[in-house]
């Protein structure tokens, strides 16, 4: 089997996450008016399938990656998973409790919160190693961050148009704020090549 190249992977990454919004801007608002038990399943779990393609994309990316890199990345992943678990544990209380009104739909929150852990997890021991994973991607970090701030602010207005208003906000805050970190990326991106750029006619 072929090596899973960051090319390869970032690629199909961005293909699988814009499968996800389409599916999940398709699927769920025809969920709700179908009486089909079997049909309304199945249309309920479309969503999931891009990101388990995902799930298997990180798994190809570990395995092919060197000593160093598998380490990082499962440090971040039993961090994000202890997160993941802890955070459970309490809304579980919690809602046993009912001091908070939490339903199964929170449910769709784990795998996103999960993966936050897990980058930001990865992103500080990288620093630790003195190491800047940007440098490895082969798109730039702001690219990255502008598609996925436009896929939340996308399904943000998809999902204020269908009148659900708290969601819509969550959903644009999460891409206001992802834009505005896409911005800081490539102000600090176009300086390190400036800087780059004088230190070349330097020589």
């Amino acid at each position: 089997m072929p090596r899973l190249n960051q090319r390869r992977y970032e690629q199909r990454l961005m293909v699988a996450m814009s499968i996800y919004v389409v599916v999940l801007l398709l699927a769920l608002p025809v969920v709700r008016t179908v009486a089909s038990i079997p049909l309304k399943g199945m249309l309920a779990v479309a969503p999931a399938l891009p990101m388990l393609y995902v799930i298997w994309l990180m798994a190809q990316r570990i395995r092919d990656s060197d000593e160093l890199e598998q380490r990082m990345h499962l440090i971040a992943l039993g961090v994000a998973t202890a997160v993941v678990a802890a955070c459970s544990l309490v809304g579980g209380f919690l809602a046993t409790a009912q001091v908070l009104p939490i339903d199964g739909s929170v449910l769709i929150w784990v795998f996103p919160l999960m993966m936050f852990c897990y980058g930001a997890t990865r992103w500080w021991i990288a620093r630790r190693y003195g190491s800047d994973m940007s440098c490895d991607l082969a798109m730039p970090m702001h690219w990255r961050l502008s598609i996925i701030a436009a896929m939340m602010t996308v399904v943000g207005i998809f999902t204020y148009l269908r009148r659900d208003v708290l969601d819509a906000g969550i959903f644009i805050g999460m891409g206001a704020a992802l834009a505005v970190l896409a911005l800081l990326k490539l102000t600090t991106y176009l300086r390190r090549r400036r800087t780059t750029g004088q230190h070349g006619n330097g020589r």
